[in-house]
């Protein structure tokens, strides 16, 4: 995987949502009449794994928990491992992270000849901030693989870009892109997704052309992906389209209201001159988060985060971070603890946090921004104007409100 692969021009993917739909209703019926059919069952949790990939709609993540957990009440996970997968593809999802770890081990011991027991433990590990494991898990993974493959090059992106390897990670996904679109009927999702990532990563290292073209590839494959159009959205307000970027988080919630999106909105109506608007919006993320314990469960980082960005109830924020980083503790957990501890005045759990989210070197502007403001609190004046100038050159317009905070920051206080 060291050279990368030429990436064709986007075309839109052919997909066949009413058999997709009819396959879906069919298999529905077939478990109604036979509740004992474990087979259907676990085609069904796929359909709804699949659906929810392609819409994000949480409605489709408690429907394939539910269908994997009645194929393996109807046959034990001992002779039913495409049961046990399902079940950990959906506790991955719902993030029930150390589930879906647990249940892959079972698989790997179930299926040791198989790479895709190492697919799901490493990216269950990933999640934890288990980061050696996870490499490990991955090894073992491309060994049991037929040379490279998209699920060997993604895992490989998603390690180069925690590293701090964009180049490596804009390689592993171009290639991973390559690949999917070899196949024979390639699926128009994981094209869209890799498209997607390439923008991400073009985004992240402040080269927003590259990541506008990227995200329209996207949308060209897949019409209507919802995180192609909040990228979009988010790429727009970088090159200044303020207007553009509105319209763009318009349309992606539209198809989707992630909290992330809604946030995003806000923060763009607040510099817009429309405070009620954003206000709005602000009160919409909050009810989003509120809606169920599955999305309370999938949300509550993004949660503290916004509540952390603007100043909202950041003792709970804190404390929200704080028992997910108990169980799940990866550099993007380490980072929201590091900013609502900062919120919440506690310093130097703030300063242990961060220079856990900064331990793989990870070039990302809004940890380095986040690290800037705690050395700031901490009167650490001349780190605090390293971290800004890294976060400003590396990726100069990394958010709306935040770059601007950082730019500010920058200016010797009188």
């Amino acid at each position: 995987g060291a050279v990368a692969l030429a990436v064709p021009p986007a075309k839109p993917l052919p997909f066949d949502e009413a058999g997709t739909t009819s396959m879906t209703r069919f298999l529905e019926e077939k478990v109604r009449r036979d509740p004992g059919d474990a087979d259907a069952y676990n085609r069904l949790a796929v359909s709804y794994l699949q659906t929810l990939r392609e819409t994000g709609s949480v409605q489709y993540l408690e429907l394939a928990s539910r269908a994997s957990r009645a194929s393996l009440a109807s046959v034990p996970a001992v002779r039913n491992s495409a049961g046990l997968t399902v079940l950990a593809l959906s506790e991955f999802s719902a993030h029930a992270f150390s589930a879906a770890r647990d249940h892959a081990l079972q698989l790997v011991r179930l299926d040791p000849t198989k790479s895709y027991p190492y697919a799901i433990l490493g990216d269950a590990l990933l999640e934890l901030g288990e980061y050696d494991q996870a490499a490990a898990a991955y090894k073992q993974m491309e060994r049991r693989s037929n040379g490279i493959s998209t699920d060997t090059e993604t895992r490989a992106a998603r390690l180069a870009q925690l590293r701090g390897d964009g180049a490596g990670a804009a390689r592993h996904y171009s290639n991973a892109l390559v690949l999917a679109l070899n196949l024979s009927s390639p699926p128009r999702e994981t094209v869209a997704w890799c498209h997607w990532q390439l923008g991400e990563t073009a985004f992240s290292a402040g080269d927003y052309e590259a990541a506008e073209t990227h995200d329209r590839d996207a949308l060209t494959v897949f019409p209507g992906y919802h995180r192609a159009l909040a990228s979009l959205g988010r790429v727009r307000a970088a090159r200044g389209d303020l207007a553009g970027a509105v319209a763009q988080y318009e349309e992606a919630i539209r198809h989707l209201p992630d909290p992330t999106y809604v946030a995003a909105l806000g923060d763009l109506y607040q510099l817009a001159g429309r405070p009620e608007d954003a206000a709005a919006q602000y009160d919409l993320v909050d009810r989003i988060g509120h809606l169920s314990a599955v999305n309370g469960e999938l949300y509550n980082r993004q949660l503290a985060l916004f509540h952390a960005d603007h100043g909202i109830n950041t003792e709970a924020a804190y404390g929200k971070a704080k028992r997910e980083y108990g169980v799940r503790r990866d550099i993007y957990g380490a980072d929201a603890l590091a900013w609502t501890a900062l919120k919440a005045h506690r310093f130097g759990e703030a300063r242990r946090a961060i220079a856990q989210a900064l331990r793989l070197g990870t070039r990302d502007a809004k940890l380095l921004y986040h690290a800037a403001m705690i050395s700031r609190a901490v009167g650490e004046a001349g780190p605090a104007r390293d971290y800004l100038r890294r976060a400003l050159d590396l990726n100069p317009q990394f958010d709306p409100l935040q770059a601007m905070s950082a730019r500010k920051a920058l200016v010797p206080r009188e």
